[in-house]
């Protein structure tokens, strides 16, 4: 896991985690994989599940805090920890995290490049993709100089803590990168909390960041209404996106005339455009003609804009560099 010495300086990666048991390990064994992390440190920020153990059973260094204080702090416990000179922040929830993405973030700083990278989803989750193209500074997937870090005084930010550095590089004119993502996402905090507490930790933290931008912006406050104005709409309309969407496949689904099929013998070819639309568009079909023995099959064809994971989840590793293909197999 070490550099041995391919590299004249090593990375330090630091994942704050609060209640992540279920998916930090996943994480963790992909860190293990690139040769330039020289460390992988988890903060327990004052977690209830099992996320220490989790993290010490995969090869991590873990630091449990006792009580929750925050993603800033627990950034700032883990990078005050670090052995080496370069720092990478993760969440603890991503997904369809690859060595690639991990190289691609400290590659800038381990040649001196950039003082700080920035990792922006894409062709993920489109709610998340949309969010981090709106409001990158939000991103918590960076790379940075820990002396740079450290200096912030990130300790006493909670949710606040990427806009806190995005204004810091702006102020200071540090090098910035930003580092594309492709086929990353994290879970959801509602897909985590259950609607009811992940709305209210939503609205925490979109609490902590507005505070944050309005005390920043207390003095020229005139000069930024619109700005203000439109990250509250964007907010609001990110929190409703889901529940307007469902409520509009619903109406669709009404109208859509139920499908007869004779009984026995039927042979069905379910083509879908992405992965996973075949189980939103003809999953109950699938379902009933497998009971009664159907012979069916599933081709999911993509001209490379689909979720690349979610292909490869249900049918191994695609060649690499691979931007478009094609896939038929039983459902």
């Amino acid at each position: 896991m070490a550099g041995a010495g391919r590299y004249q300086r090593g990375v330090s990666a630091v994942i704050p985690a609060y209640n992540e048991a279920a998916t930090v390990g996943k994480v963790i064994e992909t860190l293990k994989q690139v040769a330039s992390i020289a460390e992988i440190i988890v903060v327990s920020d004052g977690s209830e599940d099992a996320t220490a153990n989790v993290a010490r059973r995969h090869g991590a260094r873990v630091i449990e805090l006792e009580i929750n204080g925050g993603k800033g702090a627990a950034m700032t416990v883990g990078a005050r920890a670090a052995r080496e000179d370069i720092l990478l922040f993760l969440d603890a929830d991503l997904e369809g995290l690859t060595a690639a993405h991990v190289e691609a973030l400290v590659a800038p700083l381990l040649t001196d490049s950039a003082d700080m990278t920035v990792g922006i989803f894409s062709r993920g989750r489109s709610l998340t993709d949309l969010a981090q193209v709106v409001a990158p500074h939000l991103s918590g997937q960076r790379a940075i100089r820990k002396e740079l870090f450290l200096a912030v005084g990130a300790e006493k930010s909670r949710f606040e803590v990427e806009v806190l550095l995005t204004s810091e590089a702006r102020a200071r004119r540090w090098r910035v990168q930003k580092i594309p993502l492709a086929n990353m996402t994290h879970i959801m905090k509602e897909e985590k909390r259950g609607l009811y507490r992940g709305v209210i930790a939503r609205m925490g933290m979109y609490k902590d960041i507005l505070g944050y931008i309005l005390r920043l912006t207390r003095k020229k406050i005139k000069t930024r209404p619109v700005a203000i104005l439109f990250l509250l709409l964007f907010l609001v309309a990110a929190l409703n996106y889901d529940i307007l969407t469902m409520r509009a496949a619903a109406a669709a689904a009404r109208n859509i005339p139920v499908l007869d099929l004779p009984d026995g013998g039927n042979r069905i070819l379910v083509i879908s455009p992405h992965p996973d639309d075949e189980t939103l568009g003809a999953g109950g079909l699938i379902a009933e003609a497998r009971d009664r023995g159907d012979a069916i099959k599933v081709v999911i064809m993509t001209n490379g804009d689909g979720f690349r994971r979610g292909v490869e989840k249900f049918n191994g590793p695609l060649p690499a560099g691979s931007r478009s293909w094609r896939v038929s197999a039983p459902a």
